[in-house]
């Protein structure tokens, strides 16, 4: 696992069945069925580690499933 920029993280999300991301009041999200995944706001740096796996948790994508997607 290694940081990701913003636009990866999305693609690959949408590799997973994610749809969006969509507008929704500070941060935009994305979705699938019924789970609503906050993402991070565009900004200079890459999305880092520890913020990717919690992002990974809440969206409930093992580490070996997302470095599938790769």
């Amino acid at each position: 696992m290694r940081p990701i920029n913003r636009r990866e993280l999305i693609r690959r999300l949408r590799l997973l069945g994610f749809s969006g991301p969509y507008s929704g009041g500070r941060q935009q999200f994305m979705k699938k069925d019924e789970l609503k995944l906050r993402i991070p706001n565009p900004h200079a740096g890459d999305i880092s580690i520890q913020l990717l796996k919690l992002i990974l948790k809440q969206a409930g994508i093992t580490e070996k499933l997302w470095n599938d997607t790769e």
